[in-house]
């Protein structure tokens, strides 16, 4: 009997670990951990925008991947690094402060509601995201926008990086979304 028990609890710990073990992706990390790894990403992200710093922003991305913020398909960092120090920056909020005698404004992208799917070395995500600023006399938040992205995501030697991210912004009627839910 107690051959038996001891065979048993062996057994399904061997299972329980086996399990556990080829839960993950094939570069060894589990779910959880890729999850992590891609919302550290898809944070980074609004970072790099908000600061206009157009090197981080252009790390999130694949030597040869993709943006399109509703104006076609921005391809390769070269060309998306040029899109974002082509962006009103800190130094025109600092000229029109100084001229108004207002404090600069400044303005925050945040992301929510983050879907995933993950297969391997490949991922699909969806998010929600708004924007919040305080472009006004008296520098008081106010919501500047909303939509959501479609992120097409790879793991190259053990980190995530946007192959493709497609913005959607409800604020425009030539970028909005048309479909149905996006979301699976």
């Amino acid at each position: 009997m107690r051959k038996l028990t001891t065979a048993l609890a062996c057994l399904t710990v061997g299972l329980v670990l086996g399990l556990f073990l080829s839960s993950g992706s094939a570069a060894g990390t589990s779910y959880g951990e890729d999850r992590a790894q891609i919302e550290n990403l898809q944070a980074r992200y609004p970072f790099a925008l908000d600061f206009r710093d157009a090197r981080l922003y252009v790390s999130t991305f694949t030597p040869d991947g993709v943006l399109d913020y509703g104006r076609g398909d921005v391809r390769g960092r070269d060309a998306i690094q040029k899109v974002i120090e082509g962006m009103p920056g800190n130094a025109q909020a600092q000229a029109a402060a100084a001229k108004s005698g207002l404090r600069p404004a400044a303005g925050r992208h945040h992301i929510s509601n983050i879907v995933l799917k993950i297969d391997g070395n490949k991922a699909i995500g969806r998010s929600y995201w708004f924007h919040t600023g305080n472009d006004n006399p008296q520098r008081t938040a106010t919501l500047g926008g909303f939509g959501h992205y479609e992120d097409e995501l790879v793991k190259v030697n053990g980190q995530w990086f946007f192959s493709k991210r497609k913005i959607y912004n409800e604020g425009n009627a030539e970028w909005a979304f048309k479909g149905g839910n996006p979301s699976w």
